[in-house]
């Protein structure tokens, strides 16, 4: 699938209603990137990936949405390699690095698909895959997993995040938001009522606890991130865990949601070469 035949589906899917456009969001948040948040950033891939930096490494960010991440994983030495499918998310990505890192030869921002095998062969291997909620949102999620594993080098690390399974909850989200993005005009109702809950409650609860959101993020936008977030497929750890060391890799660090509304986050290690 070429450049423009896969910027043309996205913007069809997303016209119809079966698609959330993930750019038009994360343009949004651009305005309120900060110092702050780009440590909070580096600080979530130090703790997860377990390093101080990633000196000499070199780190595919795949669906980067605002390339927050991959300015942090440039920050911490990485050479980066970007790539989004979501046109508008290129250009964030873009953005970004020009703000921080303008002529850097050591940070690449290209349109693709993870969808897409013969692109992904031609990137070849990489030390660090990240990829933090985004293969859940592709329509083909078991696919996309299996696709990412070809780009992870032996001994790399692989740091993907997916939506946690809840037996009642997955199905009600998968139907709000088939309907935020079918039907424009219920969008400020979901709106209201997600602002209060989950979200008013979980402000709450951060601002008595001192803590910040999490991994630099803006809790304005990704409430309409998580609304819109469509497609939407999901799995229980146990099923990562089972997909994964089928194909030669090796947990190495976890967090879970704990049954709850989220993302899990997973890093694994590869240390066989992987079986499809």
């Amino acid at each position: 699938m070429n450049l423009l035949t896969r910027t043309t589906t996205q913007e069809q899917q997303v016209k119809l209603g079966q698609r959330f456009s993930f750019g038009e969001n994360w343009k949004r948040y651009l305005t309120v990137i900060d110092e702050n948040r780009i440590q909070d950033a580096v600080h979530s891939l130090q703790q997860m990936l377990e390093v101080d930096d990633l000196n000499g490494n070199s780190f595919l960010d795949i669906g980067s949405g605002s390339g927050l991440f991959s300015l942090a994983a440039r920050r911490m030495g990485a050479r980066v390699l970007s790539f989004d499918f979501d046109p508008h998310s290129v250009s964030c990505t873009r953005e970004l690095k020009r703000r921080f890192f303008e002529h850097d030869t050591n940070w690449d921002v290209q349109t693709g698909s993870v969808l897409d095998n013969s692109y992904l062969a031609s990137l070849g291997k990489f030390d660090v895959v990240y990829s933090w909620g985004v293969l859940h949102h592709t329509g083909r999620m078991w696919e996309a997993l299996a696709n990412v594993a070809q780009n992870v080098g032996t001994n790399g690390k692989l740091f993907i995040a997916l939506y946690n399974y809840q037996p009642f909850a997955s199905r009600y989200w998968t139907w709000v938001k088939r309907t935020y993005n079918k039907w424009r005009l219920t969008r400020p109702i979901f709106v209201v009522i997600h602002t209060i809950y989950p979200t008013l409650p979980s402000a709450a609860i951060r601002l008595v606890q001192k803590r910040k959101s999490p991994r630099g993020m803006s809790m304005l936008y990704d409430l309409y991130d998580w609304l819109g977030g469509y497609p939407f497929e999901v799995a229980r750890p146990e099923q990562i865990f089972d997909f994964y060391k089928r194909r030669g890799y090796e947990l190495t660090a976890l967090k879970t949601v704990g049954g709850r509304l989220g993302c899990n986050e997973f890093v694994f290690q590869r240390n066989q070469v992987a079986q499809k």
